[in-house]
């Protein structure tokens, strides 16, 4: 991506943080980055664009960056370390008309995270495919609910220490859901 490209995102960030998203206009954008209008549709058809690109450019940056999976609850702190640093930026999305498409990559790092400690923790070992396509629904939406309610509360609560207190109460749960979906090897 050029840099004036990633200038202009990281601008729409930076509105998005300050601001409701249907009150920024591609003028508030250009003048926070220092670039004309032409720059802007040279990159961007509209603001609905940008919003798209910017989205999948966070989902595919929270995806990359992500370290290795020790437990599941290291999967649900990591999702709301991240969520929580955009947190207006991201409470303004899901209150946006672009609602829909943010929940649905939202839903997709959900599901990357979730599957990447299922896959770094089982290794070489089979899985019962139906039972382990449920527990990474399960988790998934577990994930993704308790963010859902964050924002749907005005991410009025801490996210990191709500994800950190709910997993102590939980802790060895998704452990033990894990091994039910492990063939004995035995049975291999």
């Amino acid at each position: 991506m050029n840099r004036t490209k990633h200038e202009i995102i990281v601008a729409f960030w930076q509105l998005l943080e300050k601001k409701p998203y249907n009150k920024i206009t591609v003028q508030d954008i250009v003048d926070h980055c220092h670039v004309n209008r032409n720059t802007f549709y040279y990159h961007f058809q509209d603001i609905p664009s940008l919003t798209e690109w910017s989205v999948e450019t966070w989902s595919d940056e929270v995806i990359k960056n992500q370290v290795v999976f020790e437990s599941l609850e290291h999967c649900i702190i990591y999702m709301a370390e991240e969520c929580m640093k955009r947190k207006k930026a991201l409470l303004h999305l899901y209150r946006s008309s672009k609602k829909d498409y943010f929940l649905g990559y939202l839903n997709k790092v959900g599901n990357h995270v979730i599957c990447t400690y299922i896959e770094n923790r089982t290794g070489n070992m089979s899985l019962i495919e139906n039972k382990a396509e449920c527990l990474i629904r399960y988790y998934k939406c577990i994930l993704i609910g308790i963010i859902l309610d964050w924002m749907e509360n005005d991410a009025s609560y801490d996210l990191i220490e709500f994800c950190q207190e709910s997993c102590e109460l939980f802790s060895g749960s998704g452990e033990k859901a894990l091994l039910k979906c492990i063939i004995p090897q035995d049975k291999c």
